[in-house]
C-alpha cells in the first residue's frame, strides 16, 4: 500500500504552507497574545479565499469536496505554523457533524457558510471532568436546550455549536441568543480560547442523524495527528537549526552525540505518526471497517511525537528557550492542549484496544 501523496495533494500543501509563511508568522503570533485576540481574523478570511476552508465540505454546498488525506495535508501546514484560526473546531468538527447527522435544511443553511468563513462553529462534547464524549445531562425538549458543556474549544468566536445531548445524538444551536451563556476559561495555549457555555431553556434543532458520534470523533482524530505531525515536524527542524548554529565549547551543538541522538529520536516518532495519519486518512476515505484502529493508532502516534518534540525543543535550546521571547513555547503550549484535546491518551489507548478482533466492552 502506497502511502505517498499525489502530486496534487503535494501541490495543496505547498500552497498551505506558503500562506501560512506569508501571514502566520511568530511574529503575529506573538501580537495576537499581546493585544488579547483569541483568533487571526484576516489569515482566517485569507484562507476562506483560497478555498481551504470548504476542503472538505461537498461541493453543493460551496466546498471542494475534498478527501480526508487532502484534508490533512492542511491540517499538517497549520500545525506546523502553529496557526491561531478555528479549523479543527468550526470544519474538521463542526461543518463534518453538519454534514453527517444534519437535516438537508441545515447543510443548505450552514455548510456554505462555513466554507466561506461567514460563520464559525464549534463542537460542545464535554461536561467537565468525568469520561469524554459522555452524553451527560445537557438535553433537548421540544426544540429548547438546557444543561452545560465545558470547555469548549473557539466558543467564543463561533456562530454555532454542534452539542451532544443526552440520547448521544447531536444539536444545532445558535449562540447568539438569550437563554446562552458563555464564559471564558483560562486556557495554557493562548491562541485557543475555551470557554464553559450554559444552556437555559435556549432554541435549538435537533439533528436527526444518530450513531454519528464515533465516526466523528475517528476523523477528527485522523487530522488531529495531521496537526500534531506538522507542530512537530517545525519543532524539530527549530531544534535542528539552533544546534547547528550554538557554540559549545568551540563546536556546534549538534556535533554532540547526545543531541543528535535526541533529535534522531524526534524524526523517527514523526515519520511513525505520519504514517499512521496517512494509514487513517486512507481509511477514512477507503475503508470505514479499518477506521477505528486507525484513527486511534494515529492518534496515540500524534500525541507522542510532538510531545517528544516539543520537549527535546525546549532541551536542546536550553534556559533562552523557556522565555517568552524565544519561540518553543507556541508549540509547547499547543502540545499540552492537542494532548488532551478530543479525548487523552488513555481514552484512544482504550479505544485502540476495543477496536481489534476479539475485543470486548466499550471504550470508557
Amino acid at each position: 500500500m502506497n502511502f505517498d501523496l499525489s502530486d496534487e495533494q503535494k501541490m495543496l500543501g505547498e500552497q498551505a504552507r506558503a500562506l501560512l509563511s506569508d501571514l502566520s508568522s511568530f511574529d503575529r503570533l506573538r501580537s495576537l497574545i499581546d493585544s488579547g485576540a483569541e483568533w487571526d481574523e484576516p489569515l482566517w478570511r485569507a484562507l476562506a479565499e483560497m478555498g481551504f476552508l470548504g476542503a472538505a465540505i461537498p461541493d453543493e454546498h460551496g466546498g471542494l469536496g475534498l478527501g480526508a488525506l487532502d484534508l490533512g495535508v492542511i491540517m499538517e501546514a497549520l500545525g506546523a505554523a502553529n496557526a491561531a484560526v478555528p479549523f479543527m473546531s468550526s470544519i474538521i468538527l463542526g461543518a463534518e457533524a453538519i454534514r453527517l447527522a444534519g437535516s438537508e435544511a441545515q447543510k443548505a443553511a450552514w455548510l456554505p457558510k462555513l466554507a466561506s468563513g461567514e460563520a464559525v462553529a464549534t463542537f460542545a462534547y464535554a461536561e467537565g471532568p468525568g469520561p469524554v464524549f459522555a452524553p451527560g445531562g445537557t438535553s433537548i425538549d421540544s426544540g429548547r436546550i438546557s444543561g452545560s458543556k465545558t470547555p469548549v474549544a473557539d466558543a467564543g468566536i463561533a456562530d454555532i455549536a454542534v452539542v451532544l445531548v443526552a440520547d448521544g445524538n447531536f444539536a444545532l444551536v445558535e449562540l447568539d441568543q438569550l437563554g446562552v451563556t458563555r464564559t471564558k476559561l483560562d486556557s495554557f495555549d493562548q491562541l485557543r480560547a475555551h470557554y464553559r457555555l450554559d444552556f437555559a431553556d435556549a432554541v435549538a434543532e435537533a439533528m436527526p442523524g444518530t450513531g454519528k458520534l464515533d465516526r466523528l470523533i475517528d476523523q477528527a482524530a485522523v487530522q488531529a495527528a495531521f496537526e500534531a505531525v506538522g507542530a512537530a515536524e517545525a519543532c524539530l527542524a527549530m531544534a535542528r537549526d539552533y544546534a547547528m548554529e550554538r557554540q559549545m565549547f568551540g563546536r556546534p551543538l549538534a556535533g554532540y552525540q547526545a543531541i543528535k541522538h535526541k533529535l534522531a529520536d524526534v524524526a523517527v516518532a514523526t515519520e511513525l505518526a505520519r504514517s499512521n495519519a496517512y494509514y487513517g486518512g486512507w481509511a477514512a476515505e477507503s475503508s470505514p471497517d479499518d477506521l477505528p484502529a486507525a484513527a486511534a493508532a494515529a492518534r496515540l502516534s500524534g500525541i507522542k511525537c510532538l510531545e517528544m518534540a516539543a520537549r527535546e525543543n525546549l532541551q536542546v535550546h536550553g534556559g533562552i528557550g523557556y522565555t517568552f521571547e524565544a519561540n518553543c513555547h507556541f508549540y509547547y503550549r499547543r502540545e499540552r492542549m492537542l494532548a488532551v484535546h478530543l479525548g487523552n491518551r488513555g481514552f484512544w489507548a482504550d479505544r485502540l484496544l476495543n477496536a481489534q478482533p476479539g475485543s470486548q466492552g466499550k471504550a470508557a
